[in-house]
């Protein structure tokens, strides 16, 4: 599995994630559960929305 999630992306994946497990926390909503799919794919460094598209946010070589 390649990674296809930059760092910048992982940071505001983290943030996203957290948020919206508080919300959930704070509204006592089982929505707030949404949140654990930004974490994991934060965590893990790949998401499988990226891959019908092409889409890397990752750096690459240009060598």
């Amino acid at each position: 599995m390649k990674k296809n999630v930059g760092n910048v992306d992982r940071v505001l994946r983290l943030i996203l994630g957290l948020v919206i497990i508080a919300l959930g926390f704070i509204n006592q909503s089982w929505w707030g559960l949404i949140g654990i799919i930004p974490l994991f794919t934060a965590a893990v460094g790949w998401c499988p929305a990226y891959l019908p598209f092409g889409i890397s946010t990752c750096k690459t070589d240009t060598k």
